[in-house]
């Protein structure tokens, strides 16, 4: 393995942040998904896979949750208590068998996508075993062990506010670089997030739409930061609707607006598909006369800049035309363009891969669609896929059920929840794997853990204006609960918490 300088340095530095403030490894992990294109190293012997630096974190979490005092009797309560953990170790034996023999049981019986390691893109091949089949077979028992490290820690004081502050650091790196990247084009500097790149992915990163520069932030194109947009405007929106928190508001307006900029047709047609909810929302309250706060701000911002934007046409009919250019390629001719038809090109014969296996699939990794649900079909098979959807319906329920949740919990439990669910949406649009990653498997934990686990004491950390207190010189005890906190709603997502 070929270790890559650039990885390393990023993950000591936030190791030393983490270890310097005293936050959880969580916190670190959560955060760490702000380096999309960031990897630790290349491995040789798997076709050049390279792990992103987040695969680091994710075994720091997992070997610190197995050295923890009582771990066994707090597995054996996740277990006891919890569904969904067997369902995720069946998933992941399935999985990994799947990956091992399907490939060969239907050898060049079916055709797949390979993703060329030298530069010649993703080119169809007769369906045979691949180094994918163990990369990404990795990655998805990683993230199911990520799942169970969650179950038992967050039964733990203090693990929900480290995920809450792992949530708001991820959106807080992804905003700025997001920011450099687009400051960077325009002062004609171009890809100055080239050298944190060091991912074996082809980069389209410096490149124009329409006129327009494309936002990859840490990323390695548009898409991929789009849609992690698209994630943390739905964690910042719920989070804001569920407490009032000023920071998370100004967080999620920077994210819609870099979104908007992104150019990404995988975040426009996601936002689209999200705001739905919002708007249904918003019309049964108007309906019925009982208008929340929240929903009269969006409402009273909504109609100026609708009023603006008709004044602009009237009087300036041709000043719209470069956005409406935009709207047009990224949209409207997305599917006629020579990308839109090469990925449903994907899309059709990975469907026809998953009837010529008779519904059982090519195996993880085998091959890579367009779409999320499209790939867990084709990769996973029909008994894959059912189980996925049986997941995504325990994530979906959320906390209904529960006979009482405290309101803090409910916020970052439902945060976590809409974040998961925006990358899915996202991922349906554009996603090559079936793996759902830990952005679905750490809300999965927390959900299932808040409603079916008992909660001593939640109180949470809400706040407008971060504060970084070193807690080794605040000289003030932690307090003794889930959330590790006894503060008032005025305190920071990014500040320790303190009695």
């Amino acid at each position: 393995m070929q270790i890559s300088v650039v990885g390393l340095l990023i993950c000591c530095g936030i190791l030393a942040v983490v270890t310097y403030m005293r936050w959880s490894m969580i916190t670190a992990l959560i955060a760490s998904l702000a380096f999309g294109a960031t990897a630790i190293g290349t491995i040789g012997t798997l076709g050049g896979s390279s792990p992103l630096i987040f695969t680091i974190f994710n075994i720091l979490l997992i070997t610190t949750a197995l050295a923890r005092r009582g771990i066994w009797r707090e597995i054996g309560t996740a277990f006891g208590h919890i569904g969904a953990t067997w369902i995720v170790c069946a998933l992941m034996i399935y999985v990994t068998l799947g990956a091992l023999l399907l490939p060969r049981l239907f050898e060049g019986q079916t055709s797949a996508f390979v993703a060329s390691r030298t530069g010649r893109g993703v080119y169809e091949a007769a369906l045979a075993p691949v180094s994918a089949n163990i990369s990404q077979t990795g990655y998805f028992v990683l993230a199911g062990l990520t799942f169970l490290a969650v179950c038992v820690l967050v039964q733990r004081e203090g693990t929900l506010t480290g995920i809450k502050r792992g949530y708001f650091l991820w959106f807080i790196l992804h905003v700025s670089m997001g920011m450099l990247d687009l400051l960077g084009k325009v002062a004609g500097l171009g890809d100055i997030l080239a050298p944190i790149r060091t991912a074996n992915y082809s980069m389209l990163t410096d490149v124009t739409e329409a006129g327009f520069f494309r936002i990859a932030g840490a990323f390695s194109e548009a898409s991929a930061f789009g849609g992690v947009s698209l994630s943390g405007l739905a964690f910042s929106y719920t989070y804001w609707t569920k407490t009032g928190s000023k920071f998370a508001l100004g967080l999620g307006a920077v994210l819609f607006g870099l979104l908007l900029l992104s150019t990404s047709s995988t975040a426009y047609v996601g936002l689209t598909v999200v705001s739905l909810p919002v708007v249904i929302s918003i019309a049964r309250s108007l309906a019925s006369g009982r208008l929340r706060s929240g929903e009269a701000l969006l409402v009273t911002l909504l109609m100026p800049l609708l009023l603006l934007a008709t004044g602009v046409i009237l009087f300036y009919p041709h000043f719209l035309d470069p956005v409406v250019q935009l709207v047009d390629t990224t949209i409207i001719n997305k599917v006629t363009s020579t990308s839109g038809q090469e990925r449903s090109y994907w899309n059709y014969k990975s469907l026809q891969s998953f009837f010529d296996t008779a519904g059982l699939g090519v195996g993880l990794g085998s091959s890579r669609a367009s779409s999320w649900p499209i790939a867990l079909l084709s990769q996973l098979g029909l008994f894959g896929t059912v189980i996925m959807m049986v997941l995504l319906a325990m994530l979906m329920r959320g906390l209904k059920g529960s006979s009482h949740v405290d309101p803090q919990v409910d916020a970052i439990a439902s945060s976590a929840r809409a974040c998961a669910l925006s990358s899915l949406v996202a991922g349906s649009l554009a996603s090559g794997s079936p793996d759902p990653g830990i952005v679905f498997y750490i809300p999965l934990a927390v959900v299932l853990v808040c409603r079916r686990l008992p909660v001593k004491d939640n109180r949470a950390v809400v706040d407008a204006i971060p504060r970084f207190e070193n807690p080794a010189r605040s000289g003030k005890r932690r307090s003794g609960s889930i959330l590790g906190a006894r503060v008032t709603s005025r305190e920071c997502p990014l500040s320790w918490p303190t009695e």
